[in-house]
């Protein structure tokens, strides 16, 4: 395993730039020039975007602009001692210490831990103090290495300080401490604190934040055991440890995971940046919580696992928005898939006509409704000419059963992913209602409006902040065990439900029949647009929101079409299918026909993209995409447009939800589904060579 550090990637009091910006491009082409970048602008570009989120600037005098990039392929570290210091965010001043830190993005856990241990030594005053006092290239390589081998795991324990044990020093903050010790004395008996750190990266901030809380918790005389949920894995706190802990300290940027484990604690909660700059006051407030009934505290009564939704601190609107639509459509998408697919297969094995006019099985002419089964006569159906219509008939039902709760996953997955286990049951019956599942008459004895997928998500919304907004009630002790099990889901229930079935159910409902109307007339050029427009969708983000509603809105359709293979739903479907199969499958082709314009990493990922792409798994171009997101998203949203264009214009439709290339036997016009999905592969795959062959060198002939 090559060095992370060398000499030759070490410069010492040298003026690298006027701004941070200067000095990270230069730092980069010290690690271009050692011969460990395969692209230096793409390492400049994913180091700016890291910095865009947070500054990487320390208390101290350090940065460590840091990032995941495609630009390496072997983790490195690129040191500068700077003089004059560059401002790099920190509230103290500017950086006379830089490490530039470039992790590949398929780096090994080994590697990843290697990192890990700098961070942690980082905040350790001894390091820097070394760091600064360092006269030679390769004295720094000694300090780092050395930190390497002998800083601790990633996530220790802390044992209570002897008193006669010396204290660590304190690392360099822009204010003192503003609680001492003795806070950890106020209390009878000793106390255990338990932390989860985490950034965006999970490279750098995860584990100098985890190394900070530590440090404190010795100087106070607490244990804290410390969750690191980083690049290098996470070990999950033992029930009991946490079970044990007076309080919990969040230090996040992004979602805890599992938070629902913590149910219940008080808690202390913050970006990853806080118990950097002061961890001594972090650890003083969770020992003031443990003692003060009205802290702040973890929603839920603890030993959950789920916790989706937990979020960080710092997390934005529109952040919250796309987790929430994310965790609904994760969840949607097995029973999607499932119901579907049993569903195809059930029309492969039974013909078409096991399904009558009314959507009822029929084998030989006979109902399968469930008193029949036994009329039919098992040792006829299976020793008869009538046995693949019996089996297709059984997937049917099966698959439609499944199809049939979708809706419901969908709302009650959005209502647990904002109010977390309380949500889920009144969710589900937000969908069930948007559904309509046993055809609910309204009081002036009109049938209340299916809703559809539309009705799903406004449900679930409101579900999971009514339950959120009852979760937050203030209840006697003796009242808490019966929230989340009885109170939440009861009142949840009763109040969205009444608003979703008196307020929302009828404007949602003339909606969907709108939509459902407009499809139904589509054609010529309109079935065209739509068609580009779906395909736009579902390559801009791969996976993501857009991809997501139009894969939702596809699907939905599909569980209510009718037979006729000319049904507008069925023809939605097989574009979004096609539209989505286009990214993976491009990329796939400009890796094997250009090879040069990509590295050995993504090299390795475009043969995986063919199976990917051919399984409807959009996300198979996602690596791409996040490497050279300018050239590589418009050219597979081009190919998706034009294999959504062609689907519509060639009437292709496709009766199952998800499997790609593997349910032929379900799509109709099969020489117009295979040439949309040929026409949009060509297409993106010949702009992505075109895009990034301007001003790009092979890198096949650049070793030359």
């Amino acid at each position: 395993m090559p060095d992370i550090i060398t000499p030759d990637l070490v410069r010492l009091d040298t003026p690298l730039g006027a701004d941070k910006h200067e000095v990270i491009r230069a730092l980069a082409a010290v690690v271009g020039a050692a011969g460990r970048a395969t692209d230096v602008d793409q390492l400049v570009a994913d180091a700016f975007a890291r910095e865009e989120t947070s500054a990487t600037g320390l208390p101290g005098g350090i940065a460590i602009p840091h990032c995941r990039t495609t630009g390496v392929d072997e983790p490195t570290l690129a040191f500068a001692r700077l003089s004059p210091g560059v401002d790099f965010g920190a509230k103290d001043g500017p950086a006379d210490i830089a490490f530039l830190i470039a992790a590949p993005a398929g780096g090994d856990a080994t590697h990843l831990q290697l990192l890990t241990k700098l961070a942690r030594s980082l905040v350790k005053a001894e390091f820097t103090t070394a760091l600064r006092e360092a006269q030679t290239p390769e004295e720094v390589v000694a300090l780092v290495r050395e930190a390497l081998g002998d800083a601790p795991a990633p996530a220790p324990a802390v044992a209570p300080a002897a008193a006669s044990a010396p204290s660590s020093p304190a690392p360099a903050t822009d204010a003192p401490s503003a609680e001492p010790a003795p806070a950890a004395t106020a209390t009878s008996g000793p106390k255990s604190l338990v932390a989860v750190t985490a950034c965006p990266t999970g490279i750098a901030h995860t584990y100098m934040a985890a190394e900070a809380l530590e440090q404190a918790a010795e100087r106070a005389g607490v244990t804290i055991h410390v969750e690191t949920q980083g690049s290098a894995g996470s070990t999950p706190l033992a029930p009991d440890t946490i079970a044990q802990a007076a309080a919990v300290i969040f230090a996040v940027d992004v979602g805890v995971r599992d938070r629902g484990r913590f149910g219940g604690k008080p808690m202390v909660s913050s970006g990853v940046k806080r118990p950097i700059d002061d961890a001594d006051a972090m650890i003083a407030e969770a020992l003031r919580y443990a003692d003060d009934p009205n802290a702040p505290r973890v929603e839920g009564s603890g030993g959950d696992a789920g916790g989706a939704g937990s979020h960080g601190a710092e997390e934005s609107w529109g952040g919250r928005t796309r987790r929430v639509l994310m965790t609904g459509v994760s969840y949607m998408i097995p029973f999607v898939a499932a119901g579907g697919l049993l569903i195809a297969l059930s029309f492969l094995l039974g013909g078409y006509e096991i399904v009558g006019p009314y959507g009822d099985i029929a084998v030989n002419n006979t109902l399968l409704d469930p008193p029949d089964v036994d009329a039919l006569g098992l040792e006829h159906a299976l020793f008869g000419s009538g046995v693949l219509a019996y089996i297709g008939a059984l997937f049917f039902i099966i698959g439609k059963t499944a199809f049939m709760l979708f809706i419901p996953a969908l709302a009650g997955y959005i209502a647990y992913a904002i109010a977390d286990r309380p949500g889920i049951a009144p969710g589900f019956v937000m969908g069930g209602l948007a559904a309509n599942l046993f055809g609910v008459a309204d009081p002036d004895g009109v049938g209340l409006p299916a809703t559809g997928f539309l009705g799903a998500i406004a449900g679930g919304v409101l579900a999971g902040l009514i339950a959120h907004w009852i979760s937050g009630w203030k209840v006697p002790k003796w009242a808490r065990g019966l929230m989340p099990v009885l109170v939440i889901p009861l009142f949840t229930s009763v109040l969205a439900g009444l608003l979703m079935i008196v307020v929302l159910g009828k404007p949602i409902g003339w909606l969907m029949g709108q939509l459902e109307e407009g499809l139904n007339s589509l054609s010529g050029s309109s079935a065209v647009i739509l068609g580009i427009i779906l395909g736009l969708m579902m390559a801009f983000d791969m996976g993501g929101p857009l991809n997501k509603v139009a894969y939702s809105f596809a699907a939905a359709g599909v569980g209510g079409a009718a037979l006729a293979s000319d049904a507008p739903e069925l023809k939605i479907m097989a574009a979004v299918m096609l539209a989505g199969m286009v990214p993976p499958l491009a990329l796939g082709l400009a890796t094997a026909v250009r090879p040069g314009l990509f590295n050995a990493a993504e090299r390795e990922n475009g043969k995986a993209a063919w199976l990917l792409g051919a399984s409807f798994i959009t996300e198979g171009a996602i690596p791409f995409a996040a490497a050279d997101p300018l050239r590589v998203i418009p050219s597979i949203m081009a190919g998706s447009a034009v294999t959504g264009a062609l689907s519509m214009g060639l009437d292709v439709s496709v009766r199952a939800p998800h499997g790609g290339i593997f349910v032929l036997f379900a799509v109709g016009n099969v020489f117009g589904y295979l040439i949309s999905l040929v026409a949009g592969t060509l297409v993106g795959g010949a702009l992505v060579v075109v895009l990034k062959s301007m001003g790009t060198q092979d890198t096949d002939l650049a070793t030359v």
